[in-house]
């Protein structure tokens, strides 16, 4: 006692500034002393938290696997299988469990085809899961309705089309994208009809998303791409542009001819590339008549379309851009001459023109 009270006296005697150090000292050490014992209780929480649903997964994956292959031959729902969906019914009320069941489904999801595919979807529905994910496309954040399109998605639920193409024209580029996706997921060509009144700019990655889905799926019917290369929406353009030459639609040349004269650049590039892949030697002709009237961009990769359809009349247009101020064009000017006529390649390395370019006229003898 005497000791507390000689403390309190020597505090009391103490300049100002050492009383303000020593109540600030024992402030910080209280707050540590709680904040450790806080964390404490924090972390033995999440611990248990987490053992509880590592048991709830485990439990409801062996529940979840056996509604699979509890079903009746002639694929009607059984007593058993009816007993699991009120089980999960309970549980999908539970915003956490709902995910971690949703995840285990998502999964099996991917494991399974055919009639357990199927059976899958059913309990989606039966479960209330649908209805939960109807729900976030009523929500007013854009994330929460991206997420519940991306489930859409997941699950193969085509019934909700109607609900889904409104978010075609959603003001977030997030949001349109999913659905995008979604309408392909389920339709595959026929889902690219947004393309038809797409006013808003379809970027390069969901270009590559597209065509990515479109490819998981065999022996399809592509539709018909040509309104969509005539398109007022470049980006639209520049896409169809991308399926011409995925899928060799020959039958479209006349359209990618139209191109060449197209206002943007970088669509009059393209449609030259993909003439190349389909072989279009009209476009040669015309392309070497305004060679010269060409940007730097179209002149390469005219070069690369007459690298594939080079005749021997081409020579003398050949020999007019050997030495071309552009270093890709002189290559490929090099490598058609090397094709077409071999002496006349050779001779070059005894031209006084080429007394410069003696490293790439090695290299493509090399090559």
């Amino acid at each position: 006692m005497e000791a507390y009270q000689y403390l309190i006296d020597h505090f009391n005697e103490a300049p100002l500034l050492i009383q303000i150090a020593w109540a600030m000292s024992c402030t910080l050490l209280l707050a540590i002393v709680v904040l450790t014992l806080y964390l404490k209780l924090i972390r033995a929480a999440l611990r248990k938290k987490n053992i509880e649903t590592a048991k709830f997964r485990e439990d409801y994956e062996s529940t979840l696997i056996e509604y699979l292959y509890s079903g009746a031959e002639d694929g009607d729902i059984t007593d058993h299988q009816i007993a699991i969906i009120e089980k999960l019914k309970a549980s999908v009320h539970v915003k956490s469990k709902r995910k971690i069941i949703i995840s285990i489904l998502y999964n099996l999801m991917n494991e399974v085809s055919g009639e357990m595919s199927d059976s899958i979807k059913l309990l989606y529905f039966k479960t209330g899961l649908y209805n939960y994910a109807l729900a976030r496309l009523e929500n007013k954040n854009w994330y929460i309705i991206a997420k519940g399109i991306g489930e859409l998605t997941r699950f193969k639920i085509e019934e909700a089309h109607d609900l889904v193409e409104p978010f075609i024209k959603h003001p977030r580029l997030e949001v349109r994208k999913e659905t995008q996706l979604y309408m392909v997921n389920m339709f595959r060509f026929n889902g690219l009809s947004f393309l038809d009144e797409l006013k808003t700019p379809l970027s390069e990655w969901a270009q590559v998303q597209l065509l990515e889905t479109l490819q998981k799926f065999d022996d399809q019917q592509i539709c018909d791409i040509k309104p969509w290369l005539k398109s007022s929406n470049h980006t639209v353009v520049l896409f169809a542009l991308k399926l011409a030459k995925m899928y060799n639609q020959f039958e479209v040349k006349d359209t990618l001819m139209e191109l060449l004269s197209h206002s943007i650049k970088k669509i009059r590039v393209r449609a030259i590339e993909v003439l190349t892949s389909l072989y279009g030697i009209e476009a040669k002709e015309m392309l070497k008549a305004n060679f010269n009237e060409l940007s730097l961009e179209e002149q390469i990769s005219f070069f690369g379309l007459l690298e594939k359809l080079v005749v021997p009349s081409d020579e003398p247009f050949i020999e007019k851009h050997l030495f071309h101020k552009n270093f890709e064009i002189q290559l490929l000017a090099l490598k058609i001459l090397k094709s077409i006529n071999l002496d006349k390649f050779m001779g070059l390395s005894r031209s006084p023109k080429s007394i410069g370019n003696k490293k790439i006229l090695k290299f493509v003898t090399n090559t």
